[in-house]
């Protein structure tokens, strides 16, 4: 019997060929109706299907017709019905961001990777980080910081010089990006139940903006606070010997 498939690509020439030939091969069937979404494209694509389909009870299988593809399978044509009926999943749970901006506006967004920010202006941003209610750091003076789950962890945060984090840690990233005060300052590793509040110092002088998953930005933050929403969950499948933790554990000895 034939899996009920959802083909989602995006706009790509090379993701939007891939869909007209997968659905020729297997058929498309309503969202609603699906057993597994198909996602064509590259990591970003897969973001964006992961928001979008949230709250479906399909999990995503993603296929790389992008370029890094750290959340995709790789791309083949033959025997999808299988791989689906093998793969393994992966459960991630986004990160809950809420943002004040300087003018009292709030706003509020998931982010699947990390949420960060980042200078909006030409000097150096100043913030106070404060953990579950505990001031962590009166000042740390650089171009940003950012949290980050163990999924976003080889995204942002790996440029950044934070640490990759295997699925199963149950830890969150706080990883400051060139740091300036205190000097060499690399973040923090933080229990996954954590709150972090990270407040502006100085914003009208030095603003900061705030963004989530590249989906939402705030300009001119006062303050964020960021933590992990258990209630939301993602489930992605990957082909045995390629999910999250083989790559995790991969991409640290290359």
């Amino acid at each position: 019997m034939s899996i009920p498939i959802t083909f989602l690509a995006s706009d790509a020439d090379v993701a939007q060929a891939a869909l007209s030939r997968l659905v020729g091969r297997y058929g498309n069937v309503p969202v609603d109706e699906a057993k597994v979404i198909v996602a064509l494209g590259g990591d970003g694509f897969m973001l964006h299907t992961l928001h979008a389909m949230q709250g479906k009870t399909a999990p995503v299988y993603g296929m790389n017709c992008g370029t890094i593809g750290f959340l995709m399978n790789e791309y083949s044509e033959d025997g999808l019905e299988e791989r689906l009926n093998l793969a393994e999943e992966e459960v991630i749970n986004p990160l809950a961001m809420r943002a004040e901006a300087e003018d009292g506006r709030v706003f509020e967004a998931l982010a699947i990777n990390e949420v960060s920010l980042l200078r909006a202006g030409p000097q150096a941003a100043k913030l106070k980080i404060t953990v579950d209610g505990k001031v962590r750091l009166e000042e740390l003076v650089c171009d940003g910081a950012l949290v980050c789950t163990p999924a976003g962890s080889t995204a942002y945060n790996y440029s950044a010089h934070g640490p990759i984090l295997p699925i199963g840690a149950e830890v969150l990233a706080l990883t400051a990006m060139a740091a300036f005060r205190p000097r060499r300052w690399r973040g923090a590793l933080l229990p996954k139940g954590s709150t972090v509040r990270i407040d502006v110092l100085d914003g009208y002088k030095r603003p900061v903006m705030a963004d989530a998953d590249s989906r939402v930005s705030v300009r001119n933050v006062r303050s964020v606070e960021i933590r992990s929403e258990p209630r939301v969950r993602h489930r992605i499948l990957f082909d045995p010997g390629h999910g999250l933790e083989e790559r995790l554990t991969r991409e640290q000895f290359v």
